[in-house]
C-alpha cells in the first residue's frame, strides 16, 4: 500500500525555492536594468533599458541568504511581532467574546418587528453577522481568531434549526471574503503595497466596491444553502455529524465576570488628557482619499468618540472598552494612514500602543502584560520568520544579479498577451502559490518584489498588481488543506474536510471567476490609485 504523500513544510518549500534560485545564478546569464536618457517629440525622458552583463553565481550564500533576508525585510518583521503581540494582549481580555456575544442578543431583539420578522430575522441575522466579521477580516485580517468563535456560532446556528457548515460560513467564510477583499488589511493589503512601492492603502474606493461586490455573492450563497437545510435538514452533507451539536444543545462558552476595575478608568482619562494635547496642536486634518482632499477636524471628532464611548462602555464593563479602544485604534489608524501619510512604525506603534492599555484597563499587572505580548509574538513568530526567509530568495536573485534577466524574459514572453491576460496570469500564479503557501504575508515578501517592477515592463498599474495578490491570496484560504486556520476550523465544528470541499467548491470556483472580473477593470479603466506611476508619487 502507498504511502500518502506529505505536503512539505512552508519553510522547506521556501527553503527549496532558495536552492532554485541559486541554480538559476548558474544558469541564467546576467542582466541590468538601468536608465536611459532619450529624445522623443523634442523632449528628454528617461526609460529603462535592460543589458546583459556578467552573473555571479551564488553557492554557499543559500546559508546567509536568511540573515540577508531579515535585514531587508526587518521593518515588516518587526511590524508584524508588535500587531501580533498587541492583539494577543486584547484576546485575552475576552472582549471580542463579549462583543460577539451582545451583538447576537441585540439582533435577536429584531423578532418584535413585525416587518423585519416578515423579512426574516435569520436571514437579517446571518447577514448581519457575516458583515461584521468580513469587517474584520477586511480591516485587520482576522483569521486565526475565528477558530474561537466556532465554539459560539456553530451551536447558534443549530439553535436556529440550521447545519454546523452554516455556522462555519457565517464566522470562517465570512472572515474570508472579507480577508480576500481587504481595504485596511495591515498584513496583506499594508506589507503587499509597501513592497510595491504604493501610498499605503490607496485604491480605497475600488477595493471597497470589490469587498461589497465579493460579500453580496459570498453572503448570498451562505443564505441559500441556510435555506435549503432549514427547509430539509436531512439535506444537509453533515446532518450525522452534527448530532453531536444537537445532543450538546446550547454552547458551553467559558463564563465571562463582568467587571470595571480602576485601572480602566485610569486608562480611559490618561488617553483622553493625552488626545485633547493632540486636539490642541491638530485641530484639521486635511484627509486624502484616493485623489480628493477634505480639511476636517479629524482628530477632535476621534477624541469626541473616545470620550464619549469610553464612559459608556466603562459602566457596563473593561471588556466593552476594551472593544471601544480597538474601534477608537481603527479610527486613528484611517486618520493616520489618510491624513499624516502612516506607514508600517507608526501603524505598530498604534497598535502596540491599544495592546498596552487593554492590558492595564483589565488590571494585569506589567509582568503579565510582557508575558502575554511575548505569547503573541511567540504565535506569529512563524508568519515573521517566513517573511525573512522569503526575502532571502530576492536576495539571492539579486546577488547573483539574475533578477532583472528574468524580469526581462518574462516582459518578453508575457508583454504580447495584452494587459486582461497579463493580469490575469499574475492572478492565476498567485492562486497557486496560496495552495502551498498561505501565508499572506510571505506571499507578499516572495512575489511583489518581482511582480511589481514587472508590472512596469508591461505597462499594468502596480496596484492592479496588488489586487491580483490580494484575489490569488484570499479565496483559496477557504479550500487549500495547506491552511491550518482551515484545519482547525473543521475540527472544532466536527465538519470532515471531504464535506467542506463538497460544500465549499462551487463557491471558489464562483469567486475565482469574480476575481477574474474585478481585475479587468484595474487595467481599462481610469480608477483612482490605479494609475501607471502611482508607486512614484
Amino acid at each position: 500500500m502507498l504511502k500518502k504523500k506529505k505536503i512539505p513544510h512552508t519553510y522547506v518549500i521556501v527553503f527549496y525555492i532558495i536552492i532554485l534560485a541559486a541554480v538559476m545564478t548558474w544558469v541564467l546569464p546576467g542582466g541590468e536594468y538601468t536608465k536611459k536618457t532619450v529624445e522623443r517629440d523634442g523632449k528628454e525622458i528617461q526609460r529603462m533599458e535592460f543589458e546583459y552583463k556578467d552573473s555571479k553565481p551564488q553557492t554557499w550564500h543559500v546559508f546567509s541568504a536568511l540573515f540577508k533576508g531579515f535585514e531587508r525585510q526587518s521593518g515588516i518583521i518587526v511590524f508584524i511581532l508588535m500587531i501580533g503581540g498587541a492583539f494577543w494582549i486584547m484576546n485575552s481580555s475576552k472582549a471580542i467574546d463579549v462583543g460577539i456575544l451582545s451583538f447576537l442578543n441585540f439582533t435577536r431583539k429584531l423578532e418584535r418587528n413585525k416587518f423585519i420578522r416578515k423579512l426574516g430575522v435569520d436571514n437579517i441575522l446571518i447577514a448581519l453577522i457575516m458583515l461584521m466579521f468580513s469587517i474584520f477580516g477586511a480591516v485587520f485580517g482576522m483569521s486565526e481568531e475565528t477558530i474561537a468563535f466556532i465554539i459560539i456560532v456553530v451551536p447558534l446556528a443549530i439553535n436556529m434549526g440550521y447545519d454546523s457548515i452554516t455556522g462555519v460560513g457565517m464566522c470562517f467564510v465570512a472572515a474570508g471574503l472579507g480577508f480576500a477583499g481587504a481595504v485596511l488589511n495591515p498584513f496583506t493589503i499594508g506589507i503587499a503595497q509597501g513592497l510595491a512601492d504604493l501610498p499605503l492603502f490607496s485604491g480605497f474606493e475600488y477595493r471597497m466596491f470589490c469587498w461589497v461586490i465579493i460579500n453580496i455573492v459570498g453572503i448570498t450563497y451562505v443564505l441559500r444553502w441556510a435555506h435549503k437545510v432549514k427547509k430539509h435538514p436531512e439535506k444537509s452533507y453533515v446532518y450525522n455529524e452534527d448530532e453531536y451539536w444537537r445532543k450538546r444543545g446550547s454552547s458551553e462558552t467559558e463564563q465571562i465576570k463582568y467587571h470595571t476595575p480602576k485601572s480602566a478608568w485610569i486608562t480611559y482619562f490618561f488617553i483622553l488628557a493625552a488626545l485633547l494635547v493632540f486636539c490642541v496642536f491638530e485641530p484639521m486634518t486635511t484627509m486624502s482619499i484616493g485623489n480628493n482632499q477634505a480639511t476636517l477636524p479629524m482628530i477632535p471628532l476621534g477624541t469626541a468618540i473616545y470620550a464619549l464611548f469610553g464612559v459608556i462602555s466603562l459602566r457596563r464593563s473593561a471588556h466593552f472598552y476594551v472593544l471601544t479602544l480597538l474601534g477608537v485604534t481603527i479610527i486613528f489608524l484611517i486618520i493616520g494612514v489618510m491624513g499624516y501619510s502612516w506607514y508600517i512604525m507608526e501603524i505598530a506603534t498604534l497598535f502596540f500602543a491599544m495592546g498596552i492599555f487593554a492590558g492595564i484597563a483589565m488590571n494585569n499587572n506589567p509582568d503579565n502584560i510582557t508575558k502575554l505580548f511575548l505569547d503573541g509574538t511567540k504565535d506569529i513568530m512563524g508568519a515573521a520568520m517566513i517573511v525573512g526567509l522569503a526575502g532571502g530568495i530576492i536576495v539571492i536573485l539579486e546577488d547573483g544579479q539574475v533578477i532583472d534577466t528574468i524580469l526581462y524574459k518574462l516582459s518578453q514572453s508575457m508583454g504580447n498577451f495584452g494587459n486582461v491576460a497579463s493580469v490575469s496570469i499574475m492572478y492565476v500564479i498567485q492562486t497557486v502559490i496560496n495552495v502551498v503557501i498561505p501565508s499572506g504575508s510571505a506571499k507578499a515578501a516572495l512575489t511583489m518584489p518581482i511582480m511589481a517592477p514587472f508590472s512596469d515592463l508591461i505597462n499594468i498599474p502596480r496596484q492592479a498588481t496588488v489586487m491580483a495578490f490580494q484575489f490569488g491570496d484570499g479565496f483559496t484560504n477557504m479550500i487549500t488543506p495547506t491552511s491550518g486556520v482551515l484545519i482547525g476550523v473543521l475540527g472544532v465544528a466536527k465538519i470532515p474536510y471531504e464535506k467542506w470541499v463538497k460544500w465549499i467548491a462551487p463557491l471558489m470556483i464562483i469567486l475565482i471567476i469574480l476575481g477574474f472580473l474585478l481585475l479587468i477593470p484595474t487595467v481599462t479603466m481610469d480608477l483612482s490609485g490605479f494609475g501607471l506611476h502611482e508607486h512614484l508619487k
